[in-house]
């Protein structure tokens, strides 16, 4: 924007000092040749007290020598063709100027003609050469001037341009970055309004929509953490109410603790800074607890299952809650649209800068996979928000989520996490952290 603001300055100045400069600099040419004209007709004017008195050649060629000019400038062209002095003009310049005087162009310069009534009707023409040295005399240096004053207008013009647009650049940056900090969760940031008027309005503008988002985000995360410990009562009175001994018992013990440590989560999440990046885990340690979980659930429903590829350490830059809630989500989909008795397996494949979590069962399958990656649009019997969870937690490393058919028979869903800092935006934490066992989407 400076370069443009700069050229603009350039283009305007220059116009505006060629409209000026060009007509002065031809009338500094013309007044330079009127000079020199007026000195030869002061010259020429030096012989006609002489022509009055006489017309002898002899006479005249002395009175032309006594002068400044000398014969070399001067010459008087008497009655009969006579010629007194160096002439450069040819006899029909000397007939046309009998009448009145003219000046004619010669070469390297200018003759002034000037005729003198002699006695008994005759005339005679003074003739004075002004050199062309003379008529540009003072032309380059006036022209020099001239040169160096359009100069100084347009680097002068450049220099304030250049000053009103880093005012311009420099507010129009600050809010820029000041929209991409808020845009990467920064919901401190807030610039002071500065530069034009409109940018000053721009900048009020980003501050109010700034403080807006961060009272609404905030709103957000107290309903959040107040609807989440509203949970606390009834999970309580649930446990008061649990009675009874062996397995069955035990198994829903344990998944009112699940879901108790599923609550803390979230309250937990809603309190969290709003840029806090949650640190990365280990995707095989978290998988090896998830399907322990979910072992007791499967054996039940006599579900053949396999974890394969979890016995080395797998680092994903994602929060081991928010992988364990992708984790039992996929899971929850498997037990719920599957029937009892159908195989599954989950498989972690480490590659080169990514981490693939494939859970993959021997169900009926998806009909649509692609409608299911849309939030809210998976059918009936579904949130629709199981798969968008995976896929905004893959989303948030850069990765992604494939649904696909697989080598079981029934679906596959591939979960990409980078781990080489290829993230396309700011991590973005999952606030549902809820162990959804009912939802396929």
């Amino acid at each position: 924007m400076r370069r443009s603001l700069a050229l603009v300055a350039v283009a305007v100045t220059a116009m505006v000092a060629l409209a000026f400069l060009i007509p002065l600099a031809v009338a500094v040419k013309e007044i330079a040749e009127s000079r020199a004209l007026a000195d030869a007709e002061r010259q020429a004017a030096t012989i006609v007290p002489a022509l009055v008195v006489t017309d002898d050649a002899a006479a005249l060629e002395r009175a032309l020598a006594s002068t400044p000019a000398g014969t070399s400038r001067l010459a008087v062209h008497l009655p009969g063709g006579r010629t007194v002095g160096r002439s450069r003009v040819t006899a029909a310049d000397v007939a046309s100027a009998a009448e009145s005087a003219r000046t004619v162009p010669v070469s390297k310069g200018y003759v002034l003609l000037r005729p003198v009534a002699l006695g008994g009707g005759r005339r005679a023409v003074i003739e004075a050469y002004a050199p062309e040295a003379d008529a540009r005399k003072g032309v380059s240096t006036s022209w020099a001037v001239l040169t160096g004053v359009a100069v100084t207008l347009v680097v002068g013009s450049v220099v304030v341009a250049d000053r009103l647009g880093a005012r311009v650049v420099r507010a129009a940056r600050r809010l820029g970055q000041a929209a991409a900090a808020l845009g990467a969760g920064d919901l401190t940031v807030r610039i002071v309004p500065d530069g034009p008027p409109e940018l000053v309005a721009a900048g009020r503008a980003f501050n109010a929509m700034a403080d807006q988002v961060a009272g609404l985000l905030a709103a957000e995360r107290e309903l959040a953490a107040d609807l989440s410990h509203r949970l606390r009562t009834p999970l309580t009175a649930l446990r008061l109410n649990l009675g009874g001994t062996g397995p069955e018992a035990e198994q829903r013990r344990l998944a009112i603790d699940r879901l108790e440590q599923a609550v803390d989560e979230i309250i937990e999440a809603a309190r969290r800074p709003s840029r806090a990046v949650p640190a990365g885990c280990d995707a095989a340690l978290v998988l090896r607890e998830r399907l322990a979980f979910w072992s007791a659930l499967a054996e039940d429903q006599a579900r053949p299952w396999q974890l394969v590829g979890a016995d080395e350490p797998s680092p994903v830059p994602v929060a081991a809650a928010d992988l364990g809630a992708v984790v039992d989500a996929l899971l929850g989909n498997v037990f719920r649209h599957t029937p009892q008795g159908t195989a599954f397996r989950v498989t972690l494949h480490r590659g080169s800068g990514m981490v693939g979590i494939l859970v993959a069962d021997a169900g009926p399958g998806i009909p649509d996979p692609e409608k299911a990656l849309r939030r809210g649009n998976s059918g009936a019997g579904s949130t629709g928000l199981g798969l968008d969870i995976a896929r905004r937690l893959a989303e948030s490393t850069g990765g992604g989520v494939r649904v696909e058919p697989s080598a079981l028979g029934g679906t596959g869903v591939n979960l990409w996490l980078h781990t080489d800092g290829r993230a396309v935006g700011p991590r973005r934490r999952l606030l549902r952290r809820t162990r959804v066992r009912g939802s396929r989407h």
